[in-house]
């Protein structure tokens, strides 16, 4: 799994719940990368969560030590072109997810989901 990823929200997750093939997949990987977007589902699963301060610790960790892209012109530029082409094709998706496929477009990511 040699290359530049972006990884989704639901990766994190799986991540964080120690998923061991998760673990083993992520070690191959070149280069690691998350959204503020991504960042922003994953604070808000905390804030409502039991465990809020750990969660957010976690959260707060990952941040510090990851390559977070930034969010600029160009990733709503790609942002409204994804729309743009699901929308014609009557496949729409939720905002969030479409900030995060445009971050990967914009960057040359594979998005891992």
């Amino acid at each position: 799994m040699s290359g530049r990823y972006l990884l989704d929200t639901n990766i994190i997750i799986a991540l964080f719940a120690g998923d061991g093939l998760i673990k083993e997949r992520l070690i191959q990987i070149e280069e690691v990368f998350t959204s503020p977007f991504v960042l922003g589902e994953l604070y808000y699963g905390a804030y409502r969560s039991r465990q809020s301060r750990r969660n957010i610790g976690r959260i707060d960790e990952l941040a510090l030590k990851s390559a977070i892209l930034p969010c600029d012109s160009d990733t709503a530029q790609h942002y409204g072109m994804v729309k743009s082409q699901l929308s014609r094709k009557g496949t729409p998706i939720p905002e969030n997810d479409l900030w995060i496929a445009a971050s990967a477009i914009q960057h040359g990511l594979i998005l891992v989901t």
